[in-house]
């Protein structure tokens, strides 16, 4: 008789353990926040090859003048405005990145919304700095960013997905 009060308690616990994990499960995946594109409509109607960071950097001349679909972490600061390998085994230096040039001629707004990516929006400005985001641009090994000190620079962005 014992044995069957055990026995329920043990299947009652299992299940209940089962049960709360699953409900953990559910509230965390909805506590990921979305995310957010902003885009711009200067380059439509123009196709992106899309390119791993580290393949970009090791041949980034055969890019050049092309457009691309590149994910990496945005750092920004004075005199920085760059994108970086997002791997934690490779070089961080500005030689392993690229310059990101923000333009004016292609204003980046919220998908769906006027909100654009640089102005001020609910109390702050939109924090992209250190955030692996995925851009879309133009490859121009010409242009090194400031003081020529990157791998080359990516231009007319149209696309930033944080």
């Amino acid at each position: 008789m014992k044995f069957t009060h055990l026995k329920r308690f043990v299947t009652f616990y299992n299940t209940s353990f089962i049960f709360a994990v699953f409900i953990t499960a559910v509230i965390l995946q909805s506590c990921t926040s979305q995310k957010k594109i902003y885009k711009s409509d200067c380059n439509d109607g123009l196709s992106f090859k899309r390119v791993g960071f580290t393949q970009l950097i090791d041949s980034i001349e055969i890019y050049d003048q092309q457009f691309v679909e590149v994910t990496g972490t945005y750092k920004e600061s004075k005199d920085e405005s760059a994108l970086f390998n997002d791997s934690l085994f490779v070089s961080h230096s500005n030689s392993h990145a690229i310059w990101v040039n923000f333009s004016q001629d292609c204003p980046l707004y919220l998908t769906g919304t006027h909100i654009g990516l640089f102005e001020f929006n609910d109390g702050k400005f939109t924090q992209i700095s250190n955030k692996t985001v995925t851009i879309r641009g133009k490859i121009d090994v010409a242009h090194k960013g400031h003081l020529g000190s990157y791998r080359g620079s990516i231009d007319r962005v149209s696309f930033v997905k944080l």
